[in-house]
């Protein structure tokens, strides 16, 4: 039988030498050397006022190192990095001995505030020291991402105001009946019925303090109305892939030399071509007049065409259209039969059919039209525009429209709408929509088929880095600022493991 030494798996003391356990090449050595050497720290440390007296305060630095080494591992809780620098041996190693309570650690990230772009430009200019930011091609894409925001507390002013009311409601009738109760059995359910109403009294009462906070509702450049939320009210609802979500999206402009991400921004708006612009700004210094800026099929409008145009730059915008007209991805339906533990891509049940404007009869004179059901529509308006396209549009009668027979083939809601209405497309307006179409001509080209490709392989890693590898499935904070704030410091994770892979601070 072999005879194999002992091992031992419980309690030992041995002696460690801490500047042994960094070792060159690592990203906890990058991030050591970046922080002890190259970033100004100054701004936080000036935060500290305990010169007079009181208990020592943790080095800024110390902290930061703690926060981001923790991200690279895919820790996202201050607990966790709490635990780990008493747990851990590189921890240890890299905080010094430190042992900060896990609120110190959460407040140190939540005060961050405009300090972690600073932060982040300093680390730019080493990336760019390091010969590691190309300049050709920035890549615009952003990440949906659920936020420290309950869902269900979103809405409009008016539907806080309808809860308030009806909590309220609610209340007064709970009191009289607990007023006029009487026995023992009506007694015990009183009881309940006042915990009941001071937790509606409290609620209703948070809801009006929120909307004397609040005399606005939310609204998007355009003037659109935008959902509020109580928890979070810089926070939107986003549709995903896998449902809706409450929360930020975390935009990143990428470079394609190295997948450096040279700008990035978190945004509550929930409109991706919102974002952008201030993207494509924000990014100004890092860019030179050969950049060409990418960016997926969110991102495209005219107005934001129109707006890279004036400023003179190279874009390749894809529109919603480009995977039809493009060869490549003929057959792609087959993957939704694929299975998805977490989203049904099965087909869903059509729903019925409704008369379209092919079913009615334009007169030859343009004077009116026939529906399906032999009646008349009359011109409602010869030349009106519709979203860039010249269109005829004719109505019917409430004395046909009504009696109808065909109204629930006809209308959407027939229990609502009284007539149907109907246009017809001259096509496109005289000069709208350019930018766009020449977009279109641009991305079906050979070269904007490369930089789609381009593209994919440049952003698309970045996000997986940041969200599986590192574990960043949702943001902690509260507020813009806070979440942009701690969008970048993922970020910057990402950009100093760029650094560790090129050899930073060896040698």
């Amino acid at each position: 039988m072999p005879n194999f030494k002992s091992i031992e798996t419980g309690l030992k003391f041995i002696p460690v030498d801490f500047s042994e356990q960094v070792q060159p090449g690592t990203f906890e050595y990058a991030l050591c050397h970046l922080i002890d050497h190259e970033l100004d720290l100054e701004s936080l440390r000036a935060r500290v006022h305990n010169d007079q007296g009181g208990a020592p305060a943790y080095d800024p630095a110390v902290l930061l190192k703690i926060v981001l080494l923790g991200y690279s591992r895919g820790m996202t809780s201050s607990r966790q990095m709490a635990q780990a620098c008493d747990n851990v041996v590189l921890f240890i190693a890299v905080s010094g001995d430190s042992h900060p309570h896990f609120s110190t650690i959460a407040g140190f990230v939540a005060e961050l505030g405009d300090s972690v772009s600073a932060l982040f430009t300093e680390v730019l200019l080493v990336c760019q020291r390091q010969h590691l930011i190309g300049q050709e091609m920035f890549a615009i894409d952003g990440v949906k991402l659920p936020s420290n925001a309950a869902k269900a507390k979103s809405g409009s002013r008016k539907d806080f105001q309808r809860q308030a009311r009806k909590m309220e409601k609610a209340v007064k009738a709970m009191v009289e009946r607990h007023q006029s109760a009487d026995g023992s059995a009506e007694r015990e359910n009183s009881v309940r019925s006042l915990e009941k109403i001071t937790s509606l009294q409290r609620e209703a009462a948070t809801i009006r303090q929120w909307l004397r906070r609040n005399p606005q509702d939310r609204r998007s450049a355009k003037g659109k109305l935008r959902l509020n939320n109580r928890t979070d009210n810089d926070s939107a609802k986003m549709a995903t892939d896998k449902g809706v979500i409450q929360g930020y999206t975390g935009v990143a402009a990428v470079d394609a030399k190295a997948q450096i991400i040279v700008q990035a921004h978190a945004h509550g708006s929930g409109s991706e071509q919102d974002a952008l612009i201030p993207a494509v700004d924000a990014s100004a210094a890092w860019r030179t007049a050969q950049t060409i800026i990418c960016a997926d099929a969110g991102y495209h409008s005219e107005a934001n065409l129109e707006a890279l145009a004036a400023r003179g730059i190279d874009a390749y915008i894809c529109d919603n259209g480009y995977r039809k007209r493009d060869a490549r991805y003929a057959g792609q339906e087959k993957h939704k039969e694929k299975p998805d533990p977490l989203w049904d891509k099965g087909e869903k049940p059509k729903k019925a059919r409704l008369f379209s404007p092919s079913d009615f009869k334009l007169a030859e004179d343009h004077s009116h039209c026939v529906c399906p059901a032999g009646k008349r529509l009359y011109a409602n308006g010869r030349h009106c525009d519709i979203h860039g396209y010249l269109a005829m549009k004719f109505k019917g009668t409430v004395r046909d429209c009504v009696a109808c027979p065909l109204r629930a083939q006809c209308l959407r809601t027939p229990t609502k709408t009284r007539i149907r209405q109907v246009a017809f497309f001259q096509g496109k307006r005289a000069g709208h929509n350019r930018h766009t179409e020449a977009m279109k001509q641009k991305i079906d080209s050979d070269a904007g088929k490369r930089m789609i490709g381009a593209r994919f392989a440049t952003v698309e890693p970045v996000f997986g880095n940041l969200r599986y590898n590192k574990g960043l499935n949702r943001f902690t904070l509260r507020g813009q600022q806070k979440v942009d704030g701690q969008w970048k410091l993922y970020c910057l994770v990402h950009n100093i493991e760029k650094l560790a892979h090129h050899g930073y601070g060896v040698g």
